[in-house]
């Protein structure tokens, strides 16, 4: 019997102590998971914002629009028309090298974006000479005309991130100040002379000038664009695309006929909105990091 009571005894402790491990480890459980879960949240409201700091670069495309066009010559024997400037449109390439400042809220992204960018613009016109007696007695001018302009630009742009994860497309608009830093310009005359009493073909050198004073000191313009994130680590892979609208003169008024070298070859600057492609590739870094263990600065959506 003082066995039978002796093993009932025992029986009750082992219950008793296996409730209590069992009700500690729930309170263990409830322990990590609220541990859990807070983290979580702190994870997630770190990460609603982030500054991202970094470089990028590429290429890009011009092509002027013409608000009024001025002459040195005009013809009178025929219509002025045809001595007009013809612009190439996106033809010549040009360059520009950024650091993007940017604040990150949920998805949209404030970004300032300092620039050095060198832009090249070309276009061409002809003018004709006819003897007077001998309508075979013609010379024809060939002008071709190339801009090269530097600029230090500060565009203000907002971006809103569409969705994604490690690819991240975004879309872009904001808007731009300019400042003129150098131009030089270059015009080459090539033609047919038929006056001589021959057909002669010819092409001079050159004539390279700096045309910085013919240019704008300032101006500014609109952006729209598009782009795309790649997440790689903690760093983001970036190509971006932008469509720079001109919306002031880049033309200097005052000064339009000052070059001596280019008003004697009959060139004058016309007023001028420059429109501008940019492609552009670069990598941004987060400025604000978790921990060593955290091993990337966006969470997945």
């Amino acid at each position: 019997m003082k066995r039978l009571y002796l093993v009932l005894l025992c029986g009750l402790l082992a219950i008793n102590l296996a409730y209590a491990q069992s009700n500690n480890s729930s309170k263990k459980r409830k322990k990590t998971a609220a541990t859990y879960n807070k983290q979580s949240k702190e994870i997630e409201k770190f990460l609603e914002k982030q500054w991202w700091l970094g470089p990028k670069g590429g290429i890009n495309l011009s092509q002027p629009r013409v608000e009024k066009e001025y002459f040195i010559m005009a013809p009178t024997n025929y219509d002025p028309a045809l001595i007009a400037k013809k612009y190439d449109k996106f033809k010549q390439v040009g360059s520009q090298v950024t650091f993007e400042i940017a604040f990150y809220y949920r998805r949209f992204s404030f970004s300032f974006q300092p620039t050095y960018q060198h832009t090249a613009f070309s276009y061409s016109n002809t003018y004709i000479w006819q003897g007077g007696t001998n309508a075979g007695q013609i010379v024809q001018l060939e002008y071709e005309q190339l801009q090269k302009v530097d600029h230090l630009q500060f565009p203000i742009l907002i971006k809103y991130e569409v969705a994604g994860n490690r690819l991240r497309p975004y879309l872009q608009a904001g808007f731009y100040q300019g400042v003129l830093l150098n131009a030089t310009k270059e015009v080459t005359i090539s033609g047919n002379d038929n006056a001589s009493g021959g057909l002669s073909q010819f092409e001079n050198e050159p004539i390279i000038v700096g045309a910085k004073d013919l240019f704008a000191k300032n101006h500014w313009g609109l952006i729209g664009g598009a782009g795309l994130y790649y997440k790689l680590g903690n760093v983001r892979l970036n190509l971006d695309l932008m469509y720079k609208s001109g919306m002031s003169n880049i033309t200097s008024a005052k000064n339009r006929y000052e070059n001596d070298r280019l008003s004697g070859v009959g060139d004058s600057m016309d007023d001028l909105l420059l429109d501008n492609i940019t492609v552009s590739l670069g990598c941004l870094f987060p400025l604000r990091f978790l921990e060593n263990s955290f091993k990337s600065a966006d969470r997945k959506k």
